[in-house]
Order: C-alpha cells, then sequence, then structure tokens
C-alpha cells in the first residue's frame, strides 16, 4: 500500500470514527425534543442514551476480537454498515422501544468501529514516527468530533427535526463504505485459531443492562423495593457468571490477571466512577437550557460548543505537555477537580437563570478539567502494561468509562426524578421542581468527578511515561 494510499485510507478511517462520536454528541443535544416528540419521560430518557452505551462498552473489546479473527478490513466494513442501518432505523422510530432497540445495535455497529478502526491504524503505520503522526490525527478527530456534534446536531434539529441527526448518517455510512473498498487493503486471516468469548461479552452487557435497567427505575419501584433488590441480585448473579467464565475459557474477553497491575485496576475505577459525573452534565444541563430556559436547539449546541473547543484544544495541545511533564497524577487529579467545580456552579443555576453569570463559568470548566483528565487516565494505564497488552489496557478503561457513565447516568436521572417529585408533591412549580431534580443529579454528579479525583491522586502510581503510552488517544472522548 503505496504512502498516499495510507493517509487517505486514514482519513476515511477517522471519518468514521468522527461519525459514531458526532452521535453520540449530537443526540445529546436532542434529547429534549425528543423526549417531547415520542413521549419519554426523564426516567425512560435516559434509555435514547444508555441503550447505545452498554452496548457500545460491552461489546468494545469483543469487537477487536472479531477483526483479529475475521479481519479488520471486514469488521470495520460490518460496523459501519451496521452503524448506518441502525441510524436508518432510528430516524424512522415511531415509538420509544424501537428508538431504544435501534440505538443498542448502534451500539454493537459504533463498537466495532472504535475498536477495529485503531487496530486498522497501527497496522497501515509500523514506522514509530509515521504511527506517532497518525495517531495524533486520529486523537484530533476524536477530540474536535464533539465540538462538531453540538453544532450540527442544534442546526439539523432546528432547521429538519430530531430524526436528521440519525437521517445524517446514513449518506455518509454509505459514502464510507464505498471509499473504504477502494482504499483499505485486503486483510488475511490470522495463521492460528483465535477463539472468541461471546459468552463473557453477553454475560458482561446482560449484568450491566439489568443494573442499569435497575438503577432507572428504582425511583417508582423503590430502593428497597423486592422487583428492585431481585432485579440486582439477577445482575450480581450474572456478572459473578462472567467472573467465573473468564477464568475458565481459553481466550478471555478480559484476562483477570491484568487487574493485577495497579494502575490498570485504578485507572478503570477512576474513569468509570468519572463518568457518571461526565454524562450527568451533558444530560442535565442540556435538558435545563431546553425544558426550563426555553432553548432552541441550535442555542443549547452553541452553549456546548465553547467546553466541547476548549475540550479538544487542550487534550490535543496542552494535556500530553503537562503528564510528560509533571506525570500522571497532578494533571489527572486537577482536571477532575475542576470537572466537580464546574458541576458545583452549574447545580446553582435558577429557574431564571442567565447563561453568562450561571451557566458559562460551569461550562469553561468542565471544559478545561475534562481536556486535561482524558490523557492521563489512559496514559496511567498503559504505562503500567506490558507492551503486548497495552491496547488491552486502553479497551479496559475505555469500557469502564462508557458503562460506568451508562449506570450512573441511570442511577443519577432516578435520583432527580425523585428529586422533583417530592417537590411536586410539597407544592412547587413544575419548572422549580424540574430545576431542583437537574441540581440533584449535578451535585451527585460532582461528588463522583471528586471521587474519582482523589481516588487517582491517592492509588495512582507515580512514574515515567512510556513512548507508547504517550500515543494512547481515548475514543471515550465523546463523552
Amino acid at each position: 500500500m503505496n504512502a498516499d494510499h495510507r493517509w487517505r485510507a486514514l482519513a476515511v478511517i477517522g471519518l468514521g470514527e468522527m461519525m459514531i462520536i458526532l452521535d453520540v454528541v449530537i443526540v445529546g443535544v436532542a434529547l429534549p425534543w425528543i423526549r417531547r416528540d415520542l413521549g419519554f419521560s426523564d426516567e425512560s430518557l435516559v434509555w435514547v442514551m444508555d441503550a447505545y452505551l452498554l452496548t457500545s462498552g460491552g461489546f468494545l473489546l469483543l469487537a477487536g476480537r472479531l477483526g483479529d479473527v475475521f479481519g479488520h478490513r471486514r469488521m470495520f466494513l460490518i460496523g459501519v454498515g451496521i452503524f448506518t442501518l441502525a441510524s436508518a432505523a432510528c430516524g424512522v422510530a415511531t415509538s420509544q422501544g424501537l428508538l431504544i432497540a435501534a440505538r443498542a445495535v448502534q451500539g454493537i455497529g459504533g463498537a466495532l468501529i472504535s475498536a477495529v478502526g485503531l487496530s486498522l491504524v497501527m497496522t497501515m503505520f509500523v514506522d514509530a514516527a509515521e504511527r506517532t503522526k497518525a495517531m495524533g490525527v486520529f486523537g484530533l478527530v476524536v477530540a474536535g468530533g464533539g465540538a462538531i456534534g453540538v453544532l450540527l446536531g442544534g442546526i439539523l434539529t432546528d432547521a429538519f427535526n430530531w430524526r436528521w441527526i440519525f437521517y445524517i448518517n446514513v449518506p455518509v455510512g454509505v459514502a464510507l463504505i464505498t471509499l473504504l473498498l477502494w482504499l483499505l487493503p485486503r486483510s488475511g486471516r490470522p495463521a492460528e485459531r483465535i477463539r472468541l468469548d461471546v459468552a463473557g461479552a453477553v454475560t458482561a452487557t446482560s449484568s450491566l443492562t439489568l443494573a442499569a435497567y435497575a438503577f432507572a427505575h428504582a425511583n417508582g419501584w423503590g430502593w428497597t423495593s423486592t422487583r428492585t433488590l431481585g432485579v440486582l441480585a439477577g445482575a450480581a448473579a450474572l456478572m459473578v457468571l462472567f467472573l467465573v467464565i473468564e477464568t475458565r475459557v481459553r481466550s478471555p474477553l478480559v484476562p483477570l490477571s491484568v487487574f493485577k497491575r495497579r494502575n490498570v485496576a485504578v485507572s478503570s475505577i477512576v474513569a468509570g466512577t468519572w463518568a457518571a459525573g461526565q454524562y450527568a452534565w451533558f444530560f442535565f444541563t442540556a435538558l435545563y437550557l431546553q425544558v426550563v430556559l426555553g432553548y432552541s436547539a441550535i442555542q443549547v449546541g452553541l452553549a456546548f460548543f465553547l467546553p466541547r473547543a476548549i475540550m479538544a484544544v487542550v487534550s490535543v495541545g496542552l494535556s500530553a505537555r503537562l503528564v510528560i511533564r509533571f506525570g500522571i497524577r497532578p494533571p489527572l487529579a486537577t482536571g477532575l477537580g475542576l470537572i466537580a467545580l464546574g458541576l458545583v456552579l452549574l447545580s446553582r443555576a435558577p429557574v431564571d437563570g442567565s447563561f453568562v453569570a450561571d451557566i458559562l463559568p460551569g461550562m469553561i470548566l468542565v471544559g478545561f478539567g475534562t481536556g486535561m483528565a482524558y490523557n492521563p487516565v489512559f496514559v496511567s494505564a498503559m504505562n503500567d502494561a506490558e507492551a503486548a497488552e497495552s491496547g488491552l489496557a486502553s479497551g479496559i478503561v475505555n469500557s469502564s468509562f462508557t458503562l460506568g457513565g451508562a449506570l450512573g447516568l441511570a442511577a443519577l436521572v432516578s435520583l432527580a426524578t425523585s428529586r422533583t417529585d417530592d417537590l411536586l408533591s410539597s407544592g412547587s412549580e413544575q419548572l422549580a421542581a424540574l430545576t431542583g431534580g437537574y441540581h440533584v443529579g449535578l451535585l451527585v454528579g460532582a461528588l463522583c468527578a471528586a471521587t474519582a479525583a482523589t481516588i487517582g491522586a491517592v492509588l495512582l502510581r507515580f512514574g515515567p511515561v512510556s513512548a507508547e503510552a504517550r500515543q494512547a488517544g481515548p475514543s471515550a472522548a465523546s463523552a
């Protein structure tokens, strides 16, 4: 494959990665309008996000193995095809159930695109200098995708309707498949037989889905009700089964021995805990801006553009230099601390809030904090793993972020809804009660970010940063 072809192929792979990042962010902007048109409650609306996050995070590591078995080119094309068809189904969905099911299928396509795309880049660029440059381009796409997504989501929703945030993926997906068939070299199958841990992926994803379902409905069922505890017991049983499977299969989805490496284990906990606050920021702030302040879709998109742009600039430019100069812990703890402070400021926004006084300061802090923290949490895991395990370590942290965000968001939405119901029953007006619920979600999200900062600052090992780890780029930057 000649050099020009490789860089053109990288651009197309990057476009595929951007498509899934744009989709997550665009959906976040359009959530209030989806809620209104399909009659979602806040508790059920969370599944528009969680259906995607759970399948995407749950099948991320299996997707990488599928690429090893059946060829990265083939699985990347299948991933784009699944994502494209599922996007069309999301666009035509006329019921809550159909939209949620299509989002779950989208997550499987997104997992294939994300996991296999990175492998394709690593395969095409074997020279260290070229690979570093290629990973820089890949990281820029990841970071910039969120900033573009919030604007595009607002424009499409305002100019047409929320369905176009999904329809736009169809022509992009068709163009991607056409270009990929032309540009990507065919890849042969591995000489040795590789076993797939399908049972591990299914049990882990099912366990987390049941847990998220219990959290999302705990407010209505009662947190200590037989139904809630029964569903959580089922989730726990499936998780135990997953752990048993991982100790017995020849090629486990998640080799449990990797968690003996302290920074891999701690980084996964930090990522999962932080993600709950990160997704709470997007979910509750978007609802507050549209439902309480009456913003249009393009105004919501513009409100999120500045923090997203700050994330991109800081994560691509400043964060890596901070890690090289100060190590992992100071930038990570500082970044997560800024996120927590930003969420606290946002939780004080009143019913008649002003964007400049009540929203903008918190948004800027979250933008800076997120940009600072992304690289350190991934670098810390990869820096502690053997070279052969670096991709696995990055994938585990990425999955922890995605799945932690899904579970955390379900729980925080349930808490917020409970607070809203209490305020309504005590005589508060509708908007005041909703605002009070959003405040609780943001405050608990701030507590999650602060907890992640403390865990990282206390438990992560401080050490030199390897060259491989410095090349790491999180694909979870869509949050």
